[in-house]
């Protein structure tokens, strides 16, 4: 992050958001006063706590994109959750403290899948050396028992006391591997033995099965027992046929776990949960509002009262140990059709300084989001079709045809914003995708002749347009 100023930050953004250049400056802003803040002095950094932004708009017009691109332009650990999903403690809903666990298992994959890759390498000869100690033997590996005796395996349990793992036996790296072994690790690097069988043992998971519905606030009791029993019984393992190819992968990986220090990745992980997160939380206008007294909305004032101590900085208790709130950025968005920001409670209003009004998009900017990302929906409907053979090729005219039907559809039925596009382009390319099996070799022209004998009637058709585009 020390290489990319807000300008950059914008930049970035602009590659797969088209327009909404003041929520990209505010999220840049964001984004750059982290990397500000870890440069400050110990008292001070704990005193500056992020600003966090309100972005108010109708749907499908980026508000979901912008957070999670920005997420992943600062490799942060990032989660998205809707408002609604949440209810006062006493009705039937999530808990809001899971947002929390949830962002911190998030970042705990995250530092995972980094460690991994850095140990890659070795691990990866490590399996090697197994799939060639494998095919020296036919194969066929020596039987290993799996379990301990039943005794041990109680005592374990009602002491609560782990049983301890015998280690693999490793090879001996004084040994000097023989030309015979030699040569038939050249042959597995090369590849010439992906196709060879051998008998492999691998990990099970432990207690698939085991799932349990708890109540409100409860959510970390069916992992914590699953935690709890795993750590005292023995890891149960099974044999499998695989090819060499499907073998390396999976020793590499069973490898790579046992290199990496899992106390190391969960205290990395909870430091970035703290100090780099990231929530998104949507439909925020949802919860907008005072107690009605009946219906669904009875919880709507209770909802917003319990994120407030997420928002303005608590402890949450996770399963990898406890995670402070004080630091994390959190992104709220909303339509506000019906509601108004102010109708949120006071407290809640004050946690979101920053507000950010998105606007809706027009036909120019339909024209844009078809043409200029870097996976834009045309290249994307172009490489799907050229895997069955058929061409495609969007003229200038087709495309601002295809943009003026969805700005016309969402003008005359319910705004959906980009996601128009979506059914617009399904439609207008359905036959093509059916038959291209069966065109291999064809060339497709989508001109604005073409759209308009495809989609022309449907969008007329006012109440037909209503349910399908």
């Amino acid at each position: 992050m020390n290489e990319l100023t807000p300008k950059q930050i914008v930049q970035e953004l602009d590659k797969f958001i088209v327009g909404q250049h003041a929520a990209k400056r505010s999220v840049a802003i964001a984004l750059r006063n982290r990397y500000r803040r870890q440069k400050l002095s110990d008292d001070m950094r704990d005193e500056v706590i992020p600003k966090n932004i309100l972005m108010i708009g109708p749907t499908g017009v980026g508000k979901t994109e912008i957070a999670k691109r920005l997420a992943r332009l600062a490799k942060a650990p990032f989660l998205k959750v809707e408002a609604t999903k949440f209810t006062e403690v006493g009705y039937v809903g999530r808990d809001v403290d899971a947002m929390v666990r949830d962002i911190t298992d998030a970042a705990v994959r995250m530092v995972q899948q980094e460690q991994m890759k850095k140990v890659e390498a070795r691990a990866r000869e490590m399996a090697l050396d197994q799939i060639v100690d494998l095919l020296s033997r036919g194969g066929r590996k020596p039987q290993v028992p799996n379990l301990r005796n039943f005794d041990d395996a109680m005592t374990a349990l009602l002491t609560q006391r782990p049983v301890e793992e015998e280690p693999e036996p490793e090879p001996a790296e004084s040994e000097i591997p023989s030309e015979e072994l030699r040569s038939l690790r050249e042959r597995v690097l090369a590849g010439e033995m992906n196709d060879k069988t051998v008998e492999i043992s691998v990990e099970e998971s432990r207690f698939p099965t085991l799932q349990i519905f708890s109540p409100q606030g409860m959510e970390e009791m069916g992992m914590n027992i699953q935690d709890l029993l795993g750590g005292m019984l023995p890891k149960s393992r099974k044999k499998r046929r695989v090819t060499v190819k499907e073998a390396m992968e999976m020793l590499t990986f069973e490898s790579a776990q046992r290199l990496i220090d899992m106390d190391q990745v969960t205290s990395e992980s909870i430091e970035r949960v703290e100090q780099t997160g990231i929530i998104f939380i949507d439909e925020m206008d949802k919860i907008a509002g005072r107690e009605g007294g009946h219906g669904p909305e009875v919880s709507r004032e209770g909802v917003q009262r319990d994120i407030l101590p997420i928002v303005e900085g608590s402890t949450v208790i996770t399963k990898y140990g406890p995670v402070q709130t004080n630091h994390i950025l959190f992104i709220a968005a909303g339509a506000f059709h019906v509601s108004k920001p102010s109708d949120l409670i006071p407290e809640l209003q004050g946690r979101f300084p920053l507000r950010v009004e998105l606007t809706s998009l027009g036909e120019e900017d339909f024209v844009r989001i078809l043409k200029e990302p870097q996976n834009s929906l045309l290249r994307q409907y172009t490489a799907l079709l050229a895997q069955d053979g058929v061409e495609l090729e969007f003229t200038e005219d087709g495309i601002a045809e295809i943009a003026k039907l969805a700005g016309q559809v969402n003008d005359q039925t319910e705004n959906i914003g980009a996601r128009r596009l979506h059914t617009i382009m399904e439609r207008l390319l359905e036959e093509v995708s059916f038959q291209a099996p069966e065109m291999q070799g064809v060339k497709i022209t989508i001109n604005a002749a073409y759209v308009q004998s495809q989609l022309s009637e449907l969008a007329k058709n006012l109440d037909l347009s209503r349910y399908i585009l």
